[in-house]
């Protein structure tokens, strides 16, 4: 069927486009029902842990549901204040949801959520977003103004067809995350093994150092000794018309990249700034995130971090694992070494520079790259299959929510 045949229709006729009732910080709670906000619920959305846990009472929760329902299996929440548009198919799961900040999907009419949900992140959706929100300082999007949003609905058939395509890959994708997740867990069980509970060692001398006892032929020595380059990333030029990806702040959770929120820039000399494989980053302004550390385990392209983020360079093949598993137990130390006022805190580099660091000898180094280097191997793998698995659905979504691509013969 041709696109010309799909229907066209308002958001707000094909489902109910609502709010949750108000809920006040003073409700929260230690335990009981998970309460999201807007940050959270991209977290959910990118598929990563929720980092700030609130709860409501599970009183509270009952009067609510009972008087007006909450978010069952296979609505869709919609973030609208702030960072706008980026949806939450809900699974099978209990929680409430902050008003304002989120709109609520639900009660769907000859249309699939899922498909609806899929629509959301299309560019036919998120250039009526961009378009038609209002406010100045804060952007923001009404439920008025979301009933009027334009969609061209294909028949059942060919929306379950698009449906099977595009989370073909985002379940992909989530698999792959999850394997990553397992490795990486593996590599930090190696590591805490070998070089916080020395359980390899327990026969050889020890010696009293003040970093506590240690091997003997281990030395002491300071974070810049082990690296070729220690130095904040670029100020970049952004523009969508970039072919130059930036990590920034954000960009860097759990350990890992997350390559979906870097931004275009236009190229500039950066020499050394290049990213490279094994190269460490850390976040090093700003609130909440500063300390935060993560390692390039992928071999990167025409890819830089830019001036909030610290490139840790170690200065050979061996320190790679080693340093890179060594600053992510550090998190919590790079976060007590910021200074500056409330807002500006930054992460000095000399501090950096000076941070005492135990290196092992060359042969433990090598030997503990040889073990953990193919569980390496297989996280870069996965991550650049994701990166491509990316691309396609990049590709793809927009082909197909605007009927380039016809599905009507797959679907029949």
């Amino acid at each position: 069927m041709s696109f010309s045949a799909w229907n066209k229709s308002k958001l707000g006729d094909i489902c109910d486009i609502t709010s949750s009732k108000r809920i006040y910080a003073s409700e929260y709670c230690e335990t009981g029902i998970p309460f999201f906000r807007g940050k959270e619920i991209i977290e959910k959305f990118r598929d990563q842990a929720v980092s700030t846990e609130l709860f409501i009472t599970c009183e509270r929760y009952v009067e609510l549901n009972n008087k007006f329902g909450s978010p069952t299996f296979g609505d869709i929440l919609l973030t609208s204040v702030g960072t706008l548009g980026v949806p939450y198919f809900v699974l099978n799961e209990t929680f409430y949801f902050k008003d304002g900040n989120l709109t609520w999907f639900r009660n769907f009419r000859e249309c699939n959520s899922k498909f609806i949900y899929l629509w959301l992140q299309s560019p036919q959706s998120q250039n009526q977003i961009l378009g038609k929100s209002i406010g100045s300082t804060q952007k923001a999007l009404t439920i008025d103004i979301l009933k009027k949003f334009d969609i061209n609905l294909p028949p059942l058939n060919e929306q379950k067809t698009i449906m099977s395509i595009l989370s073909s890959i985002d379940e992909k994708i989530k698999i792959n995350n999850r394997i990553n997740d397992n490795l990486a867990m593996q590599v930090y069980a190696i590591f805490k093994s070998w070089f916080v509970d020395y359980e390899p060692f327990s026969n050889s001398q020890f010696i009293f150092t003040d970093e506590g006892n240690i091997p003997a032929k281990w030395k002491i020595t300071n974070l810049e000794s082990c690296c070729s380059l220690i130095v904040k990333g670029i100020t970049p030029r952004y523009s969508d018309f970039g072919d130059q990806k930036v990590i920034n702040q954000k960009c860097i959770r759990n350990g890992t990249i997350d390559l979906q929120l870097a931004r275009k820039h236009i190229p500039k000399v950066v020499n050394e700034k290049w990213l490279k494989f094994g190269d460490i980053l850390i976040n090093s302004t700003g609130e909440g995130t500063l300390g935060r550390v993560a390692q390039v385990c992928f071999t990167p392209t025409n890819l830089v971090a830019d001036s909030h983020v610290t490139i840790i360079r170690p200065s050979s093949y061996n320190l790679i694992h080693y340093l890179g598993c060594l600053l992510l137990t550090k998190q919590s130390e790079f976060e007590g070494m910021a200074s500056g006022s409330t807002g500006q805190t930054d992460l000095p580099r000399d501090l950096l520079k000076g941070m005492s660091v135990v290196v092992p000898d060359e042969k433990v180094l090598e030997s503990f790259s040889r073990i953990v280097s193919p569980l390496r191997q297989k996280i870069i793998a996965l991550q650049e299959e994701n990166i491509n698995l990316v691309s396609v659905r990049d590709v793809l979504l927009p082909k197909l929510m605007s009927g380039e691509i016809d599905v009507s013969q797959i679907s029949n």
